[in-house]
């Protein structure tokens, strides 16, 4: 019995293991991220980007983004949306501006447009009139813009009901009624 205890304790001894304190090049095989902070996948800490993410998701609050982030990396962030949002209210593809305030309807919520400031701030035209989401706004939102009565507004909105989002503000000029001097008064005031 007393050789067994010697012979375990002689193999332990021999068993050991040297531990480093600096990170070994096997470290990127154990899965374990050596990198400092703020340098993840190449992004430096200077690259970041911040972004309030409310309303239909799952972790509303400040996320932390990488320079040319877009709207669905912001909504990843905030652990995805919520079973009631309203995808068709937010343009996935977008990029995020650091400061942006990102909203998620709910279905059937509409946002209000947001105040209107001095300047060209984001949601704001030149003379700092607000810019109306043209895949958001009722019929009431698009007859404040110059140039678009109640037929026209009609018209725009079974232009999206019948082709989806507009991609980009010049599908605007898909809509019976807006030609090309119209559109060029309606273009800064309007968003996609």
């Amino acid at each position: 019995m007393a050789v067994a205890v010697v012979m375990s304790a002689a193999a332990s001894r021999g068993a050991s293991t040297e531990v480093s304190s600096t990170p070994s090049s096997d470290a990127a095989d154990t899965g374990v991220d050596t990198s400092p902070p703020g340098d993840q996948d190449g992004e430096s800490s200077g690259a970041e980007v911040l972004v309030h993410v409310l309303g239909a998701v799952k972790r509303p609050g400040l996320v932390s983004l990488g320079a040319g982030a877009r709207v669905v990396d912001a909504v990843a962030a905030a652990g995805g949306l919520t079973e009631d949002a309203e995808q068709s209210g937010i343009n996935l593809a977008r990029l995020v501006a650091d400061g942006e305030q990102l909203r998620v309807p709910r279905i059937g919520e509409v946002l209000p447009e947001p105040p209107a400031g001095a300047g060209t701030a984001p949601g704001t035209a030149n003379g700092g009139d607000p810019v109306i989401d043209l895949n958001s706004a009722s019929q009431e939102q698009l007859q404040t813009l110059h140039g678009i009565g109640p037929a026209l507004a009609a018209r725009i909105l079974d232009w999206r009901q019948a082709n989806g989002r507009f991609s980009k503000v010049s599908d605007l000029m898909n809509v019976t009624g807006i030609g090309q001097k119209l559109f060029d008064g309606l273009k800064d005031r309007v968003r996609v």
